[in-house]
Formats: structure tokens, sequence, C-alpha cells
């Protein structure tokens, strides 16, 4: 069964990390939205996905300026692993992200599946769909 949830807009990956002399550290921003993340999860109880996992994003970003959604995963993903949605993001074999009309405030939709389960990501046809569970 897929595991839908919704998410705050998170900082890009060019705000998610700070330099502190020699050492990379994650931003104040960053440390919030994992915190905030891992709030939502724990109210939702959700038991963490342990298999190989299929990963869907949709990117509802809060204005239209222009925005590399790759810079957004590795918040995202790091939230949702620290929060528990699954051990370790290493178990991701298969991942979708999609950009959406813009909503105020901006927010994110992650779809889990596991696929060890039975489960399979869509076909190429079904890839295209802004919603896949």
């Amino acid at each position: 069964m897929p595991v839908t949830f919704e998410l705050p807009w998170p900082p890009s990956v060019n705000h998610y990390y700070r330099r502190v002399g020699p050492r990379t550290l994650i931003s104040r921003a960053g440390r919030e939205f994992r915190r905030r993340v891992g709030r939502i999860l724990a109210l939702r109880r959700l038991p963490p996905a342990t298999g190989r996992l299929a990963v869907s994003v949709e990117a509802y970003p809060p204005d239209r300026r222009r925005r590399d959604l790759d810079n957004l995963l590795k918040a995202v993903l790091d939230a949702c692993q620290h929060g528990g949605a699954f051990p370790d993001d290493g178990r991701i074999v298969w991942l979708l992200i999609h950009r959406s009309q813009t909503v105020p405030g901006g927010r994110v939709v992650v779809t889990i599946r596991d696929l060890t389960a039975g489960q399979q990501p869509p076909d190429d046809a079904a890839i295209w769909s802004p919603s896949w569970n």
C-alpha cells in the first residue's frame, strides 16, 4: 500500500547547508525543516518502509521563480529519513520528482511504495501522471 503525505516547502540544497570553518553543517532552516517533517510523520504514525523503495515527489512551488527541482530532493529525502519514513534513503531504487502549479507558501507531496511488498512503480505510461498512487 503506498503511503502519501504532505510536507512544507523545503529549503533548497543551496540553503540546506552552512560552512563553519572547515566543517559543513545543516543550516538553521534545514534543521527546522527536519523538525517539522519529523512532527508531521510522528502524527501519522507510519511504520518505516524497509524494502526497496519507489518515491514520488510532487513539488508545488510558492511562486513562479526559476528553481532546479533536484535542489529540493536532498532536504526532502533527508528529512523523511530523519523522521522515520524509511531507515536509509539508499533503499530508494526508483525516484520521480514532478513540478506542479504554484500554491501560497509552497508544499511537497511525497508518495512512498515498498517494492519488496509486491508493489510496483508505475509503468512508463503512468510516469507522466501527476499522481501515481
